[in-house]
């Protein structure tokens, strides 16, 4: 045996009752468990575990580590958190499958999220291709691989760019099959599904009968659907339904991301969802959802402009802001009409917080920030310091969206098809505290402090639920042969370091993390290793 936990208590991932047992380790996987009152394990090195909780790896279901992964070989923020897998390829916009036109108009439409603008040279941008991403994963720092494993999910908005370009109508018969290739070649390379983003361009200009068709190739292959839906504000529910009933139609895997009720018109509303879940699954459908545990929401400024104004790309975006005419339809969709892009609901500025832009000769004047606020201390509208703002940054801008709700967080994470995804984003001077502290927020503040779960409940819903989901059958469980992808945390004690003034501290109480039996963090340190890889979809049709 290579190492062995000695003592532990452990918490295997199924939501069964935790146990004392040493478990031991060998060549990357769980070799043996020792239950207490059985044997003594022994090994080459012994991790006396007194006091400390044995879990699987946590499985962040909602990550935006596309670039990070390449830009940043320690990645503490998540292997700090006892992450040992991330999906990424989110809300429809990533890299791959890309050509040289379409990868440089998506590099700065998520600026915001991931860094990596056009004009940001930190990541070498040598692959097109899904698999060709893969790949460079794998390979990661000097061919050594990266700091947690990760699973790709292809891109609908990237497809359409790809395919159809920035116009805002349904794709042509030859546009769909060109799509459908695209994302039957993603998923024979590795990629785990299909992710759309239906409030960003240029995905939400795709028709349910598109999407239809997309989703069967997915389910020919054993992928899932990970929709960002078309509202979750004024039409949250109706765009739940429209999910469901589309997978249904085309026979498909449906994960729902970031599954919250936002806004005024939502709250308290959360039950409402959870009895459209349960009809659906009780008629047989294959649903399961993430969340991340806190209220506020996170993406870019950009994101919140009606879709109209999003037609062309990002060149054309900033030609409209720039025109006073357009500006000022655009300032009536968002603050009178309720833009699509927010989500149908008026856009409230004293909501909208800048956390991080582009241009670093914006952020002292901005980052920290909401919009009503820099505009007062300018003496002027918010619309004028936003629109003054989108340009300036390129569209580049990240904000804090505060517009959730307590009881809704909390109604929705007790379900029992829920999984923890963090929706982090790492990009940015003052990025939302999830990026950093999801993953213990739950164990400390939702089960400790609160109990709205068990530990061994909450355990389940980050290991094995979303273990399940991604069809991984050697992960999520503390099982003889499973990979040694583990976490060694204190119940007692562990906790988000991360808050909204402070969001890039480290957790506590989280000591040991292992990936494929190597030691990632070591007594709270993240260590040299570099265990991470990409977890490929190896289903065929």
């Amino acid at each position: 045996m290579d190492t062995v936990f000695r003592d532990a208590r452990v918490i295997d991932g199924s939501g069964g009752p935790s146990y004392r047992a040493d478990v031991a380790l060998a060549g990357g996987r769980i070799a043996a468990i020792a239950r207490e009152g059985e044997p003594r394990l022994t090994a080459r090195r012994t991790v006396e575990a007194q006091g400390l909780a044995l879990s699987p790896g946590f499985i962040d279901m909602h990550a935006h580590s596309d670039l990070a992964l390449l830009r940043d070989p320690a990645h503490t923020a998540k292997a700090a958190q006892g992450v040992t897998l991330e999906v990424i390829g989110q809300d429809g916009l990533s890299y791959a499958p890309v050509d040289d036109r379409t990868l440089a108009a998506v590099r700065a439409q998520i600026a915001g999220w991931n860094g990596g603008s056009p004009e940001d040279a930190s990541v070498e941008f040598t692959w097109r291709t899904v698999g060709e991403y893969l790949d460079r994963l794998d390979h990661g720092f000097a061919g050594e691989g990266i700091a947690v494993n990760a699973a790709y999910l292809v891109p609908q908005g990237t497809l359409r760019a790809l395919a159809v370009g920035w116009e805002d109508r349904p794709a042509t018969p030859a546009e769909t099959e060109r799509m459908k290739r695209l994302v039957a070649e993603g998923l024979a390379e590795g990629a785990v599904g299909l992710s759309s983003g239906l409030t960003y361009t240029p995905g939400m200009y795709a028709t349910d009968a598109e999407l239809t068709e997309l989703c069967r190739v997915v389910a020919a292959y054993g992928g899932y659907y990970c929709p960002h839906h078309r509202s979750y504000g004024k039409g949250a529910l109706a765009a739940y339904e429209e999910m469901i009933a589309l997978t249904r139609r085309a026979g498909c895997a449906l994960h729902l991301a970031h599954a919250t009720m936002n806004f005024g018109v939502n709250e308290g509303r959360a039950p409402e969802l959870l009895a459209v879940l349960d009809a659906a699954l009780a008629a047989g459908a294959d649903i399961s959802l993430d969340t991340y545990p806190y209220t506020p929401g996170c993406t870019t400024l950009a994101a919140m402009l009606p879709s109209w104004a999003g037609e062309g790309g990002p060149e054309a975006v900033l030609a409209r802001l720039r025109d006073d005419a357009t500006a000022e339809r655009i300032r009536y969709a968002m603050e009178t009409e309720g833009a699509d892009g927010c989500h149908g609901v008026p856009i409230d500025w004293e909501a909208i917080e800048v956390s991080g832009v582009t241009d670093p000769a914006l952020a002292s004047s901005h980052v920290g920030r909401t919009i009503a606020g820099a505009a007062r201390e300018r003496g002027e509208e918010p619309w004028t310091t936003a629109r003054r703002l989108l340009i300036a940054d390129r569209l580049g801008t990240a904000i804090l969206q505060h517009v959730g709700h307590e009881e809704n967080v909390r109604t929705i994470m007790r379900h029992r098809v829920h999984t923890g995804g963090s929706d982090g984003i790492l990009h940015g001077a003052k990025p939302h505290p999830r990026a950093y502290g999801t993953f213990p927020h739950y164990l400390g503040r939702y089960v400790r402090e609160l109990g709205v779960l068990s530990l061994e409940e909450c355990v389940a819903h980050l290991t094995s639920r979303p273990a399940a989901r991604l069809r991984l059958p050697d992960r999520g469980l503390v099982r003889v042969g499973n990979r040694a992808d583990l976490v060694l945390f204190d119940p007692e004690t562990v906790a988000a370091g991360a808050t909204f003034e402070a969001p890039r501290t480290l957790p506590t109480g989280i000591p040991y993390v292992l990936i494929a039996g190597r030691f990632v963090m070591e007594d709270g340190r993240r260590t040299d290793v570099l265990a991470g890889r990409a977890v490929r979809r190896t289903a065929r049709p």
